[in-house]
């Protein structure tokens, strides 16, 4: 069918619209969740992944007018340069949360829209929570809506578009405005699965830092009265024809839009691991603690992976022995191994160390993938079943459900606020804890701080 206005208006209509008092209590909720999450998972990386290092000497190197500050390294930089070191930051520990069919909005959203809060000034809490509501709200509704067939990062090709709605939201521009920014967004919105599925690559977090930075300049450049395009996603040349062959579903897409929020639904991350990885790490752990198994005796370890679970198995001798954290927190073998053999994965316990840690290598290389279509990625994150044969014969099994961070079983603000702890103290430069208390308070009330940058003088 053709319609006589492209689907970016409607959206950019959602965006403009869309004011605090429009939020039910959940979506609030979530949104304060992912602004917490996303500050500490930034800190956490400033200290703990290595592979930041070149994008945040590259961008202070460069310098330029002092718009905004780059968490846990601290000084300031242009907007658009700080969006991009903290959007590396927040997705360079794969900590990150992500919605429940998997994908990240946070990681480049909260950053851009602090980026563009510091550069603009007097924004209250009340509009940045709308701004990560409206960024939310709108990449689950196109991430769930596309005939996606794991080829293009959806966390790119989709999070361009809810990400620069979200921050024409904050800068106050008008529907016609939003919808230029995201025909602008456009002309830097791509990036395949296969910096995912490869190995021996540093780019996992640096594609999130690229999100947050296309998404603040186009928002400028907007408001600024630069044009976009006026059929974006259905044109001839558009999004959906050129990116998903046409597969979308517009009616689900805009199904109640402004009336109920999905975005409720936010996960938030127990381990530092790829999200497809957490029902795997969860049955090892239970499993463990349910079984007491000295790790000696362990013959096998038989892991059951559908389609994605089978791309983070192989190539398999890489998997087993990988060799930078970024791939080590991508590779199922040494996940599994690592919950068994630690029976826990913090932050802090995430270090080159471990790359070289003896019991976990020898432990993963008696890991054996099994392929099992049951446990295909079909929009929802599948389970992970994981087999023990001892050097006894025993078998001992367990199936990763009821997994800590889901919709079955959400982090309450308790937990939240715990592994915010833990990564403030991770940071490069740690957070007092006088400081982590308070920013813990202010963002649990951000609804009534009257200037988000009293949450960020915090944590510089």
């Amino acid at each position: 069918m053709v319609h006589s206005v492209d689907l970016s208006h409607d959206l950019a209509g959602f965006a403009a619209n869309t004011r605090f008092s429009d939020l039910p209590p959940q979506a609030v909720e979530a949104a304060k969740k992912s602004i917490l999450d996303t500050l500490g998972v930034m800190l956490g990386a400033s200290g703990m992944e290595p592979a930041v290092r070149p994008i945040i000497e590259l961008l202070t190197d460069a310098g330029g007018k002092e718009e905004a500050r780059i968490l846990g390294f601290g000084g300031r930089i242009p907007a658009t340069a700080a969006a991009f070191a903290n959007g590396t930051l927040a997705h360079g520990l794969d900590f990150d949360s992500q919605t429940p069919w998997g994908a990240h909005p946070d990681s480049s959203l909260v950053p851009a829209l602090l980026a563009l809060a510091e550069r603009k000034g007097d924004v209250t809490g009340k509009e940045l929570i709308t701004a990560v509501a409206i960024g939310q709200e709108l990449f689950i509704r196109l991430r769930c809506n596309v005939g996606w067939r794991m080829d293009w990062n959806l966390s790119s090709v989709v999070g361009v578009y809810s990400g620069v709605a979200a921050c024409g939201s904050l800068l106050g521009l008008n529907v016609g405005q939003i919808a230029h920014s995201m025909g602008i967004a456009s002309l830097n919105a791509g990036g395949t699965m296969e910096q995912i599925f490869g190995t021996g690559s540093e780019l996992r977090g640096l594609y999130a830092g690229f999100i947050a930075q296309n998404c603040v300049n186009a928002a400028l450049l907007a408001q600024k009265g630069m044009l976009g395009m006026a059929n974006l996603f259905e044109g001839e040349a558009g999004v959906f024809k050129v990116y998903f062959n046409g597969e979308y579903n517009r009616e689900k897409m805009l199904e109640n839009l402004g009336s109920e929020f999905l975005s409720a639904g936010m996960t938030y991350k127990y381990w530092p691991a790829v999200g497809n990885a957490h029902t795997y790490i969860h049955a090892a752990l239970e499993l463990a603690r349910e079984n007491p198994i000295k790790i000696e005796d362990i013959e096998t370890v038989r892991v059951y992976v559908g389609d994605f679970a089978e791309r983070m198995s192989q190539p398999l001798k890489k998997r087993k022995a990988p060799e930078t954290l970024m791939d080590a927190r991508f590779s199922l073998p040494f996940l599994v191994a690592f919950a068994l053999v630690k029976g826990r994965m913090g932050i802090s316990d995430f270090s080159t160390d471990t790359l070289k840690d003896q019991q976990i290598l020898a432990l993963a290389n008696r890991i054996e993938p099994i392929a099992d279509p049951a446990y295909n990625w079909n929009l929802k994150l599948p389970a992970g079943k994981i087999e023990i044969v001892t050097s006894d014969g025993r078998l001992i099994e367990r199936l990763g459900s009821d997994v800590p961070g889901t919709p079955e079983r959400p982090m309450t603000w308790e937990e939240l606020q715990q592994k915010f702890s833990d990564c403030a103290e991770a940071s490069i430069q740690p957070v007092p804890l006088e400081n982590v208390k308070k920013v813990q308070d202010l963002v649990m009330a951000l609804e009534a701080c009257t200037e988000i940058t009293q949450v960020l003088e915090l944590v510089r």
